[in-house]
């Protein structure tokens, strides 16, 4: 901004060196360089692809209500991935299913159709008991088992774990907890919902949630 500012000044109103007119170019570019800066961060906060900070969390706001907000510790890079994945999501398919609870989880769901030979097992597709496949029944249609994950980042924050050795009668940090200490990134109400909102109409998941 100094250079900008100093390259509009007539050449000969001032010697090659001084000493004020320095100061003062600095003082007036010291403010625009700002200006400009801030212009910059409110034009990256149009477009989700750029947004950071609170206004990528008033874009999930926006497109969701509160049906989305960013997770314990969560990144701008991590939060917008999700925000873009939720915008267009695939639906109604079990790839859609497996898929959703993989990105929520970070761990591949078992899908169980008793209606589909392919589940089950049958005549030329691999079977046997304790091998492959599983009871099938056509009196299930339009029907599956969900089996979905919990993430493994699971835990009581700052508490070490039983057996760890890192914690004892005045050194480190040891102490009785709870269920409801639990910190996890995703909660079994949200494996839930990811699971409700894809599902096609009309159908059932019959749902466990396992560690």
């Amino acid at each position: 901004m100094i250079a900008r500012l100093a390259s509009l000044l007539p050449l000969r109103w001032f010697p090659d060196t001084t000493a004020v007119l320095p100061a003062l170019l600095a003082g007036l570019a010291d403010g625009w360089a700002w200006l400009y800066a801030m212009l910059q961060y409110a034009r990256q906060q149009t477009r989700i692809a750029t947004a950071t900070d609170t206004f990528l969390d008033l874009v999930s706001q926006d497109c969701f209500g509160q049906a989305l907000p960013r997770r314990f510790g969560e990144s701008d890079a991590s939060f917008r991935a999700r925000i873009q994945r939720a915008l267009l999501p695939p639906r109604a398919t079990r790839p859609a299913l497996v898929g959703v609870l993989r990105d929520l989880t970070g761990r591949t769901p078992v899908v169980f159709e008793p209606a589909r030979p392919a589940d089950t097992g049958a005549y030329g597709i691999a079977l046997g008991y304790g091998v492959a496949g599983g009871w099938g029944s056509l009196a299930l249609p339009y029907q599956s088992f969900v089996t979905a994950f919990r993430p493994l980042d699971a835990g009581v924050p700052l508490v070490a774990g039983w057996g760890s050795g890192a914690g004892g009668w005045g050194v480190g940090a040891i102490e009785y907890a709870s269920a409801a200490m639990i910190e996890a990134q995703v909660s079994d109400a949200e494996i839930d919902s990811a699971i409700a909102v894809t599902l096609p109409v009309a159908t059932i998941a019959w749902t466990r949630i396992s560690d």
